[in-house]
């Protein structure tokens, strides 16, 4: 026992730095994550006209706090792990006293606002985050260019369909079955279509055209069998492109962060990818601490990504959440009234068992990640 408490002892001050090192980082990018999207939530309930009595970033105790003209509280907390925005009126008059409903001021309140505006308001948080990724994609764009992936292969899967029709590291696929190929999504396009083909590549080796045929793997996924060639690219260009390109181009990388998320979740649901791949704070940690130090313009495209991210999960159907708000809306908006108090509370109850597990299990997942239990187990032995 000493042994162990000598080892905690010595390796302390390396934890220390290790803290530091990714904290701040840490604490940065969730801290513009959070303030974007309660801002989102803020600035389309002041157009509604709702009072906004506070404005957090952080939980617990206050670090600083300011009060504006119009009244709203602005507050900085010691726990960065989130904020919220607290709406003028926004529990129903059966939840509080008398006192407090006596305190409401007439036409500010959230509860007395058309479905729309109150629908309005809630969405406005994840749309906040899509909007984020999509600038931040556009500046990246404009000052280094649009990142083109070359049709170059990087790896190949060892007993893979290209490994055997002679593909190596390095050939650039410049045409398959005739169609010109641009880029390396345009390889996966066609692929993907045609499980157990049988199609022509031209390759260029050492600045040369080669023709190879190839017969195209498959593998299942999701219960439809999909073509797999077993390469992976390697090479990224970056093309010049102008404002509206580049703004246009936002909006198209959040897009296909977006699906590419979507796709990620549909396969861990039906069982065709790991779920050790969910994160929770810290791995957040963890990742904002390495890829601050790999540069400006890859901590600017992570923070981009995990804005999407961060809109996603806000708009999940669970209620506490705000999608689970939206889906409260939609059932007021088929019925002509609010759901039950009785069956809302239920709601609420079961959204924060199914985040507390979801939680528990992120974190499950960032310790492993971390190499916590080797280390506690390390020491022991």
């Amino acid at each position: 026992m000493l042994h162990v408490f000598s080892d905690l002892i010595a390796a302390a001050p390396h934890l220390l730095h290790l803290i530091l090192q990714k904290a701040v980082p840490f604490v940065v990018v969730l801290g513009i994550l959070v303030f974007v999207h309660e801002f989102g939530h803020y600035i389309v309930a002041r157009w509604c006209g709702v009072r906004v009595e506070v404005f957090s970033i952080g939980f617990g105790k206050t670090i600083t706090e300011w009060t504006d003209r119009v009244g709203t509280r602005w507050k900085l907390s010691w726990l960065p792990l989130g904020g919220y925005v607290k709406l003028h009126g926004q529990e129903q008059p059966h939840d509080v006293s008398d006192e407090v409903r006596a305190s409401w001021i007439p036409g500010e309140t959230f509860h007395d606002k058309p479905l729309l505006s109150r629908a309005l308001v809630v969405a406005a948080g994840p749309v906040a985050n899509f909007l984020l990724a999509s600038v931040l994609f556009a500046a990246l764009f404009i000052a280094m260019g649009r990142p083109v992936t070359l049709p170059v292969i990087g790896e190949v899967v060892p007993d893979g369909a290209a490994a055997k029709a002679g593909l190596i590291a390095e050939d650039r696929i410049e045409a398959i079955g005739g169609q010109p190929i641009a880029t390396f999504e345009d390889i996966q396009r066609i692929v993907v279509v045609s499980p157990g083909a049988r199609l022509s590549m031209t390759v260029l080796r050492d600045r040369k055209q080669v023709e190879l045929p190839v017969v195209v793997g498959s593998r299942d996924a999701g219960g439809r069998t999909v073509g797999l060639l077993g390469i992976r690219g390697g090479k990224v260009e970056y093309v010049p492109a102008g404002v509206f390109e580049s703004v246009v181009g936002g909006f198209g990388q959040t897009w296909k962060v977006t699906s590419d998320t979507f796709s990620g979740i549909a396969q861990m649901l039906n069982g065709t990818r790991g779920t050790e791949e969910l994160g929770g704070p810290l791995r957040i940690m963890q990742l904002s601490g390495q890829v601050a130090q790999l540069g400006l313009a890859t901590m600017v495209s992570f923070i981009a990504v995990l804005s999407v991210n961060l809109g996603l999960i806000n708009l999940f159907p669970i209620p506490v959440l705000d999608g689970g708000h939206l889906m409260f809306y939609l059932f007021e908006a088929i019925r002509g009234r609010q759901l039950p108090p009785k069956a809302q509370e239920y709601g609420f109850r079961a959204g924060l068992a199914v985040l507390a597990t979801l939680f528990i299990f992120a974190t499950w997942n960032d310790l492993t990640n971390i190499g916590l239990f080797r280390w506690v187990a390390g020491l022991i032995g």
